[in-house]
C-alpha cells in the first residue's frame, strides 16, 4: 500500500512526518506500507493545503499511484479547523480514500510527544501550547545541539521520537492516535472504512 502525506510546507514537516508515519504502519503491523511526503506541488502554508481545488490537483497528480491520501495541517488555535477537514473528507471520500487531520496545535507537538523532554516542562503546557514550535520544539533542538542543522533539528528529533510511537498516541489522542485508528481501520477492512 502506498500512502502520500499531504504537509501544509513539506520543507520542514517531511523530517517529522515522514519517520512517525512509517513507525505507525510498523506499529500496525504493515512494514511494507510505503510512505511519501508530498513535494509537488508546494503547499507552502495552511491556507493552499485547505483549498479544495489545490487538493483536487494532488489527488489526480497521484491517482493510480497512491492508495491512501493523509493531509496534515497544524491547527494554530482554530477551533473551526476540524470542520474544514471533515467537509474536504466528505468531498473526496466517493474518489479517493482521503483522511485529514489537525495536529494540536502542530505537527512539533507529535514530534515532542515521542521525546523525552526537560523535567520542567508539564505536558499539559505543551499540548495547550498555540506556538508549540517556538515555545517548545525550537527550545528544545537549541538544548539538544541540533537547531544549526539546515532541518533545524527536524530530522534527527523526528526519528528519535518515531522510536517512541506508542507515546505520541497516547500524548495526543485527539488528533495523532484519532488518525492512526481511522488508518487502522482502513488496513483492517482493505479500504471500505477511512
Amino acid at each position: 500500500m502506498n500512502v502520500l502525506i499531504i504537509p501544509e510546507d513539506f520543507r520542514k514537516d517531511q523530517y517529522l512526518l515522514k519517520p512517525l508515519f512509517s513507525r505507525l504502519f510498523r506499529a500496525l503491523d504493515r512494514p511494507a506500507v510505503h510512505v511519501r511526503i508530498c513535494q509537488n506541488p508546494l503547499l507552502g502554508s495552511v491556507w493552499e493545503a485547505l483549498k479544495a481545488e489545490r487538493l483536487a490537483e494532488i489527488l489526480e497528480r497521484y491517482e493510480g499511484k497512491i492508495d491512501v491520501f493523509v493531509l496534515c495541517i497544524d491547527r494554530d488555535g482554530d477551533p473551526h479547523r476540524r470542520q474544514r477537514l471533515d467537509r474536504l473528507e466528505r468531498r473526496f471520500a466517493t474518489t479517493h480514500a482521503f483522511l485529514a487531520e489537525n495536529a494540536w496545535e502542530e505537527v512539533e507537538t507529535w514530534t515532542l510527544a515521542g521525546l523525552t523532554l526537560p523535567r520542567a516542562w508539564r505536558w499539559a503546557d505543551v499540548r495547550g501550547s498555540v506556538h508549540v514550535k517556538e515555545e517548545y520544539f525550537e527550545i528544545l533542538a537549541r538544548q539538544r545541539g541540533v537547531a544549526d542543522t539546515p532541518d533545524g533539528g527536524r530530522r534527527m528529533l523526528g526519528e528519535e521520537a518515531a522510536r517512541r510511537i506508542d507515546a505520541v498516541r497516547a500524548k495526543c489522542p485527539e488528533d495523532f492516535d484519532a488518525l492512526a485508528q481511522r488508518l487502522e481501520a482502513h488496513i483492517r477492512t482493505g479500504g471500505a472504512s477511512v
